[in-house]
Protein backbone atom coordinates (compact mmCIF):
# COMPACT_ATOMS: atom_id res chain seq x y z
CA UNK A 1 0.00 0.00 0.00
CA UNK A 2 1.53 3.67 -1.21
CA UNK A 3 1.88 5.75 1.86
CA UNK A 4 0.13 8.21 2.66
CA UNK A 5 2.20 11.66 4.08
CA UNK A 6 0.94 15.43 3.71
CA UNK A 7 3.19 18.73 4.28
CA UNK A 8 1.46 21.89 5.72
CA UNK A 9 3.48 24.69 3.49
CA UNK A 10 1.59 27.74 4.84
CA UNK A 11 -1.67 28.25 7.03
CA UNK A 12 -3.10 31.65 6.88
CA UNK A 13 -6.01 32.92 9.02
CA UNK A 14 -8.62 34.85 7.20
CA UNK A 15 -11.83 35.09 9.56
CA UNK A 16 -11.81 34.18 13.62
CA UNK A 17 -15.31 35.15 14.89
CA UNK A 18 -17.88 33.02 16.77
CA UNK A 19 -16.18 30.25 14.18
CA UNK A 20 -12.92 30.31 12.43
CA UNK A 21 -11.89 30.38 8.87
CA UNK A 22 -7.95 29.27 7.74
CA UNK A 23 -6.33 28.69 4.50
CA UNK A 24 -3.85 25.80 3.83
CA UNK A 25 -1.48 25.21 1.52
CA UNK A 26 -0.11 21.61 1.31
CA UNK A 27 0.82 18.84 -0.77
CA UNK A 28 0.03 15.28 -0.42
CA UNK A 29 1.30 11.98 -1.76
CA UNK A 30 -0.89 10.16 -4.58
CA UNK A 31 -1.59 7.53 -4.82
CA UNK A 32 -0.13 6.35 -8.29
CA UNK A 33 2.98 7.43 -6.98
CA UNK A 34 4.82 10.96 -5.97
CA UNK A 35 3.79 14.35 -4.44
CA UNK A 36 0.31 16.40 -6.00
CA UNK A 37 1.39 20.13 -6.72
CA UNK A 38 1.09 22.54 -3.94
CA UNK A 39 -3.03 22.72 -3.36
CA UNK A 40 -4.93 25.92 -1.34
CA UNK A 41 -7.89 24.76 0.59
CA UNK A 42 -9.97 26.79 2.79
CA UNK A 43 -10.84 24.89 6.75
CA UNK A 44 -13.68 25.89 8.84
CA UNK A 45 -12.29 25.45 12.10
CA UNK A 46 -15.35 23.93 14.36
CA UNK A 47 -14.38 22.75 17.77
CA UNK A 48 -15.28 18.66 19.02
CA UNK A 49 -18.78 18.26 19.15
CA UNK A 50 -21.66 16.12 20.75
CA UNK A 51 -24.94 14.81 19.78
CA UNK A 52 -27.17 12.48 21.70
CA UNK A 53 -30.54 11.13 20.73
CA UNK A 54 -32.97 10.97 23.85
CA UNK A 55 -34.76 7.89 23.72
CA UNK A 56 -37.44 6.84 26.23
CA UNK A 57 -37.17 2.38 26.01
CA UNK A 58 -40.60 2.54 28.12
CA UNK A 59 -43.12 4.77 25.88
CA UNK A 60 -40.91 3.78 22.52
CA UNK A 61 -40.60 7.75 22.44
CA UNK A 62 -37.60 9.82 20.39
CA UNK A 63 -37.62 13.60 21.90
CA UNK A 64 -36.35 15.85 18.80
CA UNK A 65 -35.65 19.57 18.69
CA UNK A 66 -36.57 22.16 16.24
CA UNK A 67 -34.65 25.83 15.76
CA UNK A 68 -33.62 27.66 13.71
CA UNK A 69 -30.58 26.91 11.48
CA UNK A 70 -28.45 29.69 9.62
CA UNK A 71 -26.76 26.74 7.23
CA UNK A 72 -30.32 26.43 5.82
CA UNK A 73 -30.91 30.31 4.54
CA UNK A 74 -30.50 29.87 0.71
CA UNK A 75 -33.51 27.40 1.37
CA UNK A 76 -35.84 29.42 3.62
CA UNK A 77 -38.80 26.80 3.41
CA UNK A 78 -35.71 24.44 5.43
CA UNK A 79 -34.64 27.13 7.91
CA UNK A 80 -36.34 25.51 10.65
CA UNK A 81 -34.98 21.85 11.12
CA UNK A 82 -36.13 19.04 13.07
CA UNK A 83 -32.93 18.14 14.79
CA UNK A 84 -31.57 16.27 17.91
CA UNK A 85 -29.95 17.76 20.98
CA UNK A 86 -26.02 18.84 19.83
CA UNK A 87 -23.35 21.21 21.31
CA UNK A 88 -19.68 21.77 21.59
CA UNK A 89 -17.25 20.61 23.91
CA UNK A 90 -15.76 23.35 25.93
CA UNK A 91 -12.28 23.29 27.33
CA UNK A 92 -11.74 20.91 30.14
CA UNK A 93 -15.26 18.78 29.61
CA UNK A 94 -15.17 15.35 28.46
CA UNK A 95 -18.00 14.25 25.30
CA UNK A 96 -20.05 12.45 28.29
CA UNK A 97 -20.61 15.77 30.21
CA UNK A 98 -21.28 17.82 27.08
CA UNK A 99 -24.38 15.01 26.47
CA UNK A 100 -26.17 15.65 30.07
CA UNK A 101 -25.17 19.53 29.70
CA UNK A 102 -26.84 19.94 26.30
CA UNK A 103 -29.50 17.75 27.36
CA UNK A 104 -30.89 19.76 30.16
CA UNK A 105 -30.44 23.23 28.44
CA UNK A 106 -31.89 22.51 25.15
CA UNK A 107 -34.43 19.73 26.38
CA UNK A 108 -35.23 19.75 29.76
CA UNK A 109 -34.47 16.12 30.11
CA UNK A 110 -32.15 14.18 32.46
CA UNK A 111 -30.27 11.83 30.99
CA UNK A 112 -30.34 8.10 32.95
CA UNK A 113 -28.10 5.81 31.33
CA UNK A 114 -25.87 7.14 28.00
CA UNK A 115 -24.74 4.89 25.10
CA UNK A 116 -22.10 6.18 22.63
CA UNK A 117 -23.19 5.22 19.02
CA UNK A 118 -19.70 6.23 17.16
CA UNK A 119 -17.63 8.52 15.92
CA UNK A 120 -17.42 10.82 13.00
CA UNK A 121 -16.60 13.92 10.66
CA UNK A 122 -19.50 15.32 9.27
CA UNK A 123 -18.46 17.79 6.40
CA UNK A 124 -14.29 16.53 6.03
CA UNK A 125 -14.19 18.73 2.88
CA UNK A 126 -13.89 21.55 3.97
CA UNK A 127 -14.51 21.80 7.77
CA UNK A 128 -12.98 20.06 11.35
CA UNK A 129 -16.49 18.90 13.23
CA UNK A 130 -15.62 15.72 14.88
CA UNK A 131 -19.15 14.45 16.65
CA UNK A 132 -18.92 12.11 19.10
CA UNK A 133 -22.90 10.69 19.15
CA UNK A 134 -24.43 9.26 21.46
CA UNK A 135 -28.30 7.37 22.57
CA UNK A 136 -29.31 8.81 26.35
CA UNK A 137 -32.32 7.14 28.14
CA UNK A 138 -34.42 9.45 29.60
CA UNK A 139 -38.05 9.50 30.89
CA UNK A 140 -40.14 11.18 28.03
CA UNK A 141 -43.43 11.79 30.27
CA UNK A 142 -43.03 15.30 31.04
CA UNK A 143 -40.77 16.38 27.75
CA UNK A 144 -41.94 19.37 25.59
CA UNK A 145 -41.81 23.08 25.34
CA UNK A 146 -39.79 25.55 24.71
CA UNK A 147 -35.91 25.63 25.32
CA UNK A 148 -32.35 27.18 25.00
CA UNK A 149 -30.43 29.43 26.97
CA UNK A 150 -30.79 33.21 26.50
CA UNK A 151 -27.42 33.93 26.38
CA UNK A 152 -26.93 31.86 23.38
CA UNK A 153 -29.95 33.45 21.81
CA UNK A 154 -31.65 29.44 21.39
CA UNK A 155 -35.06 29.04 20.28
CA UNK A 156 -35.61 25.23 20.49
CA UNK A 157 -38.66 23.88 20.54
CA UNK A 158 -38.88 20.24 22.07
CA UNK A 159 -41.66 17.31 21.41
CA UNK A 160 -42.15 13.64 21.73
CA UNK A 161 -42.86 11.31 19.16
CA UNK A 162 -43.32 7.64 18.65
CA UNK A 163 -40.48 5.95 17.25
CA UNK A 164 -42.81 4.79 14.05
CA UNK A 165 -44.10 8.51 13.72
CA UNK A 166 -40.25 9.61 13.58
CA UNK A 167 -39.04 6.94 10.92
CA UNK A 168 -41.97 8.34 9.33
CA UNK A 169 -40.95 11.51 9.07
CA UNK A 170 -36.82 10.10 7.95
CA UNK A 171 -38.27 8.40 5.31
CA UNK A 172 -41.05 10.85 4.33
CA UNK A 173 -37.40 13.95 3.54
CA UNK A 174 -38.92 15.57 6.55
CA UNK A 175 -35.45 14.87 8.79
CA UNK A 176 -32.63 16.91 6.42
CA UNK A 177 -30.17 17.32 8.54
CA UNK A 178 -27.27 14.55 8.88
CA UNK A 179 -26.54 14.15 12.55
CA UNK A 180 -30.08 12.83 13.70
CA UNK A 181 -30.71 10.98 9.96
CA UNK A 182 -27.66 8.77 10.95
CA UNK A 183 -29.09 8.74 14.99
CA UNK A 184 -32.24 7.27 13.67
CA UNK A 185 -31.08 4.87 11.41
CA UNK A 186 -29.16 3.51 13.95
CA UNK A 187 -31.58 3.71 16.55
CA UNK A 188 -33.96 1.50 13.75
CA UNK A 189 -31.27 -1.19 13.86
CA UNK A 190 -30.63 -1.51 17.69
CA UNK A 191 -33.96 -0.45 18.80
CA UNK A 192 -35.36 -3.93 20.38
CA UNK A 193 -31.93 -5.08 21.33
CA UNK A 194 -31.60 -1.40 23.05
CA UNK A 195 -35.23 -1.57 24.74
CA UNK A 196 -34.66 -5.14 26.42
CA UNK A 197 -31.19 -4.30 27.32
CA UNK A 198 -32.45 -1.01 29.19
CA UNK A 199 -35.74 -2.48 30.77
CA UNK A 200 -33.75 -5.36 32.14
CA UNK A 201 -31.48 -2.70 33.79
CA UNK A 202 -34.75 -0.91 34.85
CA UNK A 203 -36.19 -3.57 36.21
CA UNK A 204 -33.15 -4.70 38.10
CA UNK A 205 -32.38 -1.92 40.13
CA UNK A 206 -36.30 -1.20 40.79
Amino acid sequence: MTDKHFQILDTQTLYEGFFRLEQYTLKHTLFAGGWSQPLKRELFRRGNCVAVLLYDPDRDDVVLIEQFRVGAVLQPERAWLLEIVAGAIEEGETAEEVAYREAREEAGCEIRELREIMQFFTTPGGSSEWITLFCGMVDSSQVGGIHGLDEEDEDIRVSTLKFDEVFQLLEAGKIESGIPIIAIQWLYIHREKLRRQWQAKAGATA
